[in-house]
């Protein structure tokens, strides 16, 4: 499975990303040097939306279309709707 996944830094800003094992993402992102460069100054992270897919490719043009597509209050929409 791949999830793709949006997280909310400390700074109150908005990071998609994708991932296999999500959880384990999560915590790279809040505690490790694998963590994205934009994350690393902005920790804590915590997980605010995620969607699973079954391959690669469709979570791939999931997380374009979320990073590339969407403004900040469309993503913040998105996450209202689908509470975790």
């Amino acid at each position: 499975m791949y999830y793709v996944y949006i997280v909310r830094c400390a700074d109150d800003t908005l990071y998609t990303g994708i991932a296999t094992e999500i959880e384990r993402r999560i915590e790279e992102h809040n505690s490790s040097t694998k963590g994205a460069k934009y994350t690393r100054t902005r920790r804590p992270v915590v997980l605010v939306y995620s969607e699973e897919f079954s391959n690669r490719s469709a979570a791939s043009k999931r997380e374009y279309e979320i990073k590339k597509k969407m403004n900040r209050a469309q993503k913040l929409r998105l996450i209202a709707k689908t509470s975790l």
